[in-house]
């Protein structure tokens, strides 16, 4: 059951890390019409986050590293190999790093930028809980 609601969770993560890319790579518009209005990232304060030194880690944008760290567990869970040790070390590891990362942003967020971004503090919200279920599953 952890496995299956790790996979549901990391497919939201996934959504809103692919939608942050496109934006960040100016792929679409932060404000597209088809995106549901909860998720729209305004023009002039959320979409400029994803324009900020804080955006980026090892020049990549966050986001992308969170399209690389969803699709991984979403390969894994099913494969049985969040359970295994070398695996799980990893996984465990960098689920790790993205919630220590997670609250340096928010802090940002909070107190540098103080743009209250909706899908920013959500996704910070994903990797805490893809963090305890990790907890859970060891």
């Amino acid at each position: 059951m952890i496995r299956v609601v790790i996979i549901f969770i990391s497919l939201v993560g996934l959504l809103i890390s692919t939608y942050f890319t496109a934006v960040s790579y100016r792929w679409i518009r932060p404000d597209e019409r088809w995106i549901p209005r909860f998720c729209r990232l305004g023009e002039k304060t959320c979409a400029s986050i994803v324009f900020t030194p804080r955006a980026r880690v090892f020049g990549l944008p966050n986001s992308m590293l969170g399209q690389i760290y969803y699709l991984a567990l979403m390969v894994a869970a099913p494969a049985g190999l969040l359970e295994r040790g070398e695996f799980y070390t990893l996984f465990f590891a960098a689920s790790t790093l993205t919630v220590l990362l997670g609250i340096y942003l928010s802090y940002s967020l909070l107190f540098i930028t103080k743009v209250p971004c909706k899908l920013c503090f959500t996704s910070h919200g994903i990797n805490l809980v893809l963090f305890f279920l990790l907890i859970a599953l060891g």
